[in-house]
């Protein structure tokens, strides 16, 4: 959107109100797509081959129903169940679409373009997470994925590795045949089905997350010495001597991000930011970069990490533990008493951290205007809130939404659900890496015509879609809110928004919403800023240990220091943006991942609730039933419209509500309930609830 407003010499807010109208109306023409990172593409008339024939990826609903998207265009072919031949979803396939229903057979539309799977050129998955059971004399698979649509046999030689009951990883032989299910072998068995180790094991069998790390990578990660060489110091800022503390949670292992304040003697202050030097050690084409690349990031499940380096590295070499001496990349930021940077310097460093703080014990200090190191954290956090006011004035986004944090018994089982409190202490350490990566990214960015252009990854944010803003607008007035005007909708007035709902009963709810009608953020080493923070120059460079993004940002940082010939800028350039494409489809997999780990603490919680009654808010409406939050609990579950017995509901679905035909009842989005939990499913990881008065 950027790009086409500086194109275009978009100057007012009319002008772009105008072009988001005219982008909109071809997008629903067909004429416009987009693509996952904001991109606008044109669609050809015709993508196909020769054959008449297409390719694509086929998405399978719970249902059966297959859809293959044809080309950029946007256009779906359905593929229903008896056309499905032997293709699963996310299989790469070749489909041969029917001809289209003619206008008098469709009621004046051009009808659905329907089409028959004719080839499986790839499988999504070899390999596939699952409940063995019998049937009869014969053993089946049941995949947890209720869009696999097919079990899968299994021998009773190959059964016999596991109990009926069993989760087990199944991998898949050849198939071709689509009137036979699918045969496999048991390739893991996982534990019984239902217990809360096995099924969060299942979560990372399910996302193909590796476990393990090859043995060379393994190997490569013994082989640092663990003390620093005078060579390794040699050239590097010594800031042993300055006060340089870590805040990190509680039960945190690797602490990658150190921070050092004071106030000099013209008035300034001196804010660095220290960040474990990892590409000292994960040079460029190793076996480490290579499986670091692969992974893209740490995966932060319930009760398991799983990292993108070996411990050796992510625990011992690049933990700025207190007292060690450890190799950093600093920031080193003069700023004036409103927040404006009036120099920096980046640089290779060495520090030795003073204090591992919890950012409770940050917090107690805070409070208490006293304390260990209270000299310098107190001042610290009441400068890191000149920053965020300094942010929010410009548009930056703050969404305030709640997380879930479980605490479990001697057993391993959850035994409470609770919201995770964001302290000070935590804004004050956000505050200082945002504005670490915002002047990283502006250091190589700024000033730079294309032709002398450094290849870089940049951290980028989108414009949110017009038709999503004006469905939050019209989400949002039902509670009395309003959205915007006739001239679109900028972060600042979206932030004012979330400023108005807060501390009211819809507040997670609105957030929630307002989060969703956002593009998603992601890698890109074109930069086009980042809306919601409201930065035009925006990476991530504080988290080398835990993503690969700010691992290639620390060695080009130091590549474009020393100096880059042409050929090494070419190849840079054709490189990253794989590199970046990888860094963001991993970060899309470890949070869908966190997430599906997340509900399986929740429904192994609430099975031993089931009976109990909770108060909760709607926060979703559909003609099937209403999705209600738990509210302090965090958790979803389903009231079904066929278990609503007092009357029969019809849905609204432009005020996000169901209505009582005979009593004129009406639930709404946002609505508090009370709700009895009747069933929960560990299968399906799905609550029911009744509304109950």
């Amino acid at each position: 959107m950027k790009e086409l407003c500086k194109r275009f010499k978009i100057k007012t807010s009319q002008d772009l109100a105008e072009l988001e109208d005219i982008l909109h109306a071809l997008r629903k023409e067909g004429i416009l797509t987009v693509d996952e990172d904001g991109r606008f593409l044109y669609t050809p008339q015709k993508v196909r081959d020769r054959a008449g024939k297409l390719t694509g990826v086929i998405r399978v609903t719970r249902r059966g129903v297959g859809f293959v998207r044809i080309g950029d265009s946007g256009e779906e072919i359905t593929i229903l169940p008896k056309s499905m031949r032997t293709a699963l979803h996310g299989d790469t396939v070749v489909v041969a679409p029917f001809a289209r229903r003619s206008r008098e057979h469709s009621h004046g539309s051009r009808g659905k373009l329907e089409g028959e799977v004719v080839e499986v050129l790839k499988r999504a998955n070899t390999r596939l997470v699952g409940r063995l059971e019998r049937r009869g004399h014969f053993f089946v698979v049941l995949p947890d994925d209720g869009r696999i649509g097919r079990d899968i046999s299994v021998t009773r030689s190959d059964a016999e590795k596991a109990r009926p009951g069993d989760k087990v990883v199944v991998e898949l032989m050849p198939w071709d045949d689509e009137h036979t299910n699918p045969e496999g072998r048991i390739a893991e068995v996982l534990g019984p089905s239902g217990d809360v180790r096995a099924e969060v094991l299942s979560v990372a069998r399910s996302f193909r997350l590796p476990t393990e790390f090859p043995p060379e990578v393994v190997k490569e990660a013994e082989s640092f010495p663990p003390d620093i060489s005078a060579r390794e110091r040699h050239g590097r800022l010594d800031l042993r001597k300055k006060i340089c503390v870590t805040i990190d949670p509680v039960d945190a292992k690797d602490f990658d991000d150190a921070i050092s304040f004071e106030r000099l003697k013209n008035g300034s202050i001196r804010l660095g930011v220290h960040i474990a030097d990892v590409s000292h050690y994960v040079r460029e084409g190793s076996a480490l970069d290579a499986e670091a690349l692969k992974r893209g990031t740490s995966v932060y499940l319930v009760n398991e990490v799983i990292p993108m380096l070996p411990e050796r590295l992510s625990n011992d070499l690049c933990s700025l533990k207190p007292g060690v001496d450890r190799l950093t990349f600093t920031v080193l930021m003069d700023l004036n008493e409103t927040g404006t940077v009036e120099k920096y310097q980046l640089c290779k460093s060495i520090i030795r951290s003073a204090r591992r703080f919890t950012y409770e014990e940050v917090q107690e200090i805070l409070d208490r205007g006293a304390g260990e190191l209270a000299d310098i954290l107190v001042p610290l956090h009441l400068f890191t809130g000149v920053l965020y006011r300094k942010r929010r004035r410009k548009g930056s986004l703050d969404f305030e939404t709640a997380e879930a944090k479980f605490t479990f018994d001697s057993t391993g089982l959850p035994s409470a659900i609770i919201k995770k409190q964001r302290l000070e202490a935590h804004r004050l350490v956000e505050e200082c890496m945002l504005l670490a990566n915002k002047i990283v990214a502006k250091h190589i960015g700024v000033g730079r015509r294309d032709e002398h252009a450094r290849p870089f990854v940049y951290r980028i944010h989108d414009l949110p879609d017009p038709e999503r803003l004006r469905d939050l607008a019209n989400f949002v007035k039902q509670f009395g809110f309003s959205l915007g005007g006739s001239n679109g909708v900028s972060s600042r007035e979206l932030q004012k928004l979330l400023d108005r709902v807060k501390g009211s009963e819809v507040e997670t709810l609105i957030n929630e919403v307002a989060l969703r009608s956002m593009a998603k953020a992601v890698y890109s080493e074109k930069n086009i800023g980042h809306y919601g923070l409201a930065f035009n120059y925006y990476t991530h460079f504080t988290s080398p240990i835990r993503r690969y993004p700010d691992l290639v940002v620390h060695r080009l940082l130091e590549e474009y220091r020393v100096g880059v010939s042409e050929k090494r800028r070419e190849a840079m350039a054709r490189t990253l943006p794989s590199v970046c494409r990888q860094a963001s489809e991993r970060e899309r997999t470890a949070m869908e991942a966190e997430r599906a780990s997340v509900k399986v603490m929740q429904v192994e919680y609430m099975k031993r609730h089931t009976g109990d009654v909770f108060d909760g808010i709607i926060g979703g409406v559909t003609e099937y039933g209403l999705f209600v939050e738990i509210e302090d609990l965090l958790v979803e579950g389903l009231v079904r419209v066929r278990d609503m017995e007092d009357d029969y509901y019809l849905f609204d679905e432009k005020q996000y509500a169901l209505r009582g035909r005979s009593s004129g009842k009406v639930y709404r989005l946002g609505d508090r309930v009370r709700v009895q939990v009747i069933s929960v499913d560990s299968r399906e990881h799905e609550i029911d609830l009744v509304i109950v008065d």
